[in-house]
């Protein structure tokens, strides 16, 4: 009998594994065959195990990276009290966010801004946007923003994707 990769232990650290051994079940029942059909039906098997291995994990990474703007959106509540985005939006107590993905601090017209956030030298972008929403006043020493930051780099994904979705005039892209 031939070796195959079922004989042999494996380490599985995490996910749920169920139609691996259903897969593995379904392989070893044999249908009565030549030798080298057998060997043949083996590598089939085993190649499409290791693709369907492939596109599931990389399937289950691509989507926990993913950023989600309706998810930014409830975050953006937080940001409510001092900013406004979207059509119609104002100054507050804090600048309008409208058309922040490619433009320079301290540039929004009608907004005071400290000498901190205008000397920044900043073009936003998400690095600079991802780096800055974790503690704005180590980004911008001087800076007037009271905010303690988000940390969590999901949610300051999500934040960036709903923030850089509006053009200049508070239309969505």
């Amino acid at each position: 009998m031939m070796s195959s990769l079922w004989d042999k232990p494996a380490m599985v650290k995490t996910g749920n594994v169920w139609w691996l051994v259903q897969f593995k079940r379904a392989c070893h029942k044999k249908s009565a065959s030549l030798p080298w059909e057998e060997n043949e039906e083996h590598h089939m098997k085993t190649s499409t195990l290791s693709a369907l291995v492939v596109v599931t994990s990389l399937a289950t990474a691509t989507g926990a990276l993913a950023q989600d703007a309706a998810a930014g959106k409830t975050s953006f509540n937080k940001c409510l009290a001092c900013h406004a985005i979207g059509e119609g939006a104002k100054n507050k107590v804090g600048p309008v966010l409208n058309g922040l993905d490619g433009r320079k601090s301290g540039t929004v017209e009608g907004y005071s801004y400290s000498d901190a956030n205008k000397n920044s030298g900043i073009t936003w972008g998400k690095d600079v946007f991802l780096e800055y929403i974790k503690d704005p006043k180590a980004k911008i020493p001087g800076t007037k923003m009271v905010f303690a930051g988000i940390k969590n780099e999901k949610e300051a994904g999500d934040l960036w994707a709903y923030v850089s979705s509006f053009d200049k005039d508070g239309k969505t892209k």
